[in-house]
């Protein structure tokens, strides 16, 4: 029964992700502003994300069939990307919100369902050298400006549209604290593509350290606007606001404030779409496990139980779910997802921590000394 309702709240906890995710990330896309003129940098960031999915599935029977050394791969992987970024900037594709919704939940309806080799792996292989530069471009911008934080330390307790700052403060930064999300990810779909396992304490752990690395400047980049400066200059979703941060440090010192709000952009836009990507596929499997019994083999389950545990019906019955949330709005859902996340964190680290003493590694550990002084 405690599988089961662990199970459970993985599903919602992934439909929450999803509709978080996709609305962050049609805004991001989204080419027109609400007095109806078209926003360039959008629209370049569309065209980039779309090639970029195009380009993921080429790459990814290039790694499986192609047999090419890893360095060859990795240039070829480069020039993709830079191809694309090219074309991006020159050929801004404008879509509105709502119709980025559809098309966003239809790439995610594929990505759940083709193996990882085909899409997810070569997706997040490309998409790693665009977070790099965003996290490498945004601590260079941080230690040689040297920004100040314009926004005030603390206002009230109590925040409108939020709530009080209990428990909201702690949850706020979710990936950059402690993260259920991540579990999930690491058992689902990391531990797939790492070929030993000892490499699994240094990409996670690294990953985490990273994460809490990037919330460090999200808020330095976030704090460095004054109060309604953000708005002003047409930033509105959180991709924005961060990359207009991050692009007014570079700016200072002499690079362009338009290419840099531009590949910023992208690097979050790529970032959440990669989530995207892990999260759906995530949600379908839980739901599917949800109503798996392992005494029951596959020739002799029930028809209804079939159904329920077929990847593609599993996989729509999460996105509809997640398309009817994301029309909420990120805002909406943020809060929630934020908690939601903290909780999993919880349950997963409770979790990890029996595991580890019904195997006794506690008591190998306390031999180390031991055998050390042998």
């Amino acid at each position: 029964m405690g599988q089961k309702l662990f199970l459970l709240f993985c599903w919602l906890f992934c439909i929450l992700v999803v509709a978080a995710f996709a609305d962050v990330v049609a805004g991001t896309f989204n080419g027109f502003a609400t007095d109806g003129s078209q926003i360039v940098a959008n629209g370049n960031v569309a065209t980039t994300s779309m090639l970029f999915i195009v380009e993921a599935v080429a790459l990814g029977f290039l790694l499986r069939y192609g047999k090419l050394h890893k360095w060859v791969n990795t240039a070829i992987a480069i020039l993709l990307l830079v191809a694309g970024v090219a074309v991006g900037l020159h050929a801004p594709v404008f879509i509105s919100q709502g119709t980025w919704h559809l098309v966003i939940f239809a790439y995610i309806f594929v990505a759940s369902v083709v193996p990882v080799w085909a899409l997810l792996q070569p997706r997040d292989y490309l998409n790693s050298y665009l977070l790099v530069f965003m996290i490498v471009a945004a601590v260079v911008g941080v230690l040689l400006t040297n920004p100040s934080i314009n926004l005030p330390a603390f206002t009230s307790f109590y925040v409108e549209g939020t709530g009080y700052m209990f428990p909201i403060l702690f949850v706020t930064i979710a990936c950059g604290a402690v993260s259920g999300f991540h579990s999930l990810v690491s058992s689902g779909t990391a531990s797939k593509q790492i070929k030993n396992e000892k490499n699994m304490l240094p990409v996670s752990f690294g990953a985490m350290l990273m994460e809490s690395m990037l919330a460090v400047i999200a808020l330095i980049a976030v704090g460095s606007f004054a109060t309604g400066e953000a708005a002003a200059q047409g930033y509105t979703t959180p991709a924005q606001i961060f990359a207009g941060g991050v692009a007014g440090f570079l700016a200072k010192l002499g690079l362009s404030c338009n290419l840099i709000f531009t590949l910023i952009n992208l690097a979050v836009s790529a970032f959440a779409l990669t989530s995207l990507d892990s999260v759906a596929r995530i949600g379908r499997l839980s739901f599917q496990e949800l109503f798996l019994d392992a005494s029951i083999e596959d020739d002799h389950m029930e028809p209804w139980r079939k159904v329920v545990t077929n990847k593609y019906f599993a996989t729509v019955l999460t996105l509809v779910l997640s398309y009817l949330l994301a029309k909420a709005g990120y805002q909406s859902i943020w809060p929630l997802f934020g908690s939601a996340n903290q909780l999993l964190s919880a349950v997963a680290l409770f979790a990890l921590g029996i595991i580890v003493a019904v195997q006794g590694v506690k008591k190998l550990l306390a031999q180390e000394p031991a055998k050390a002084e042998n």
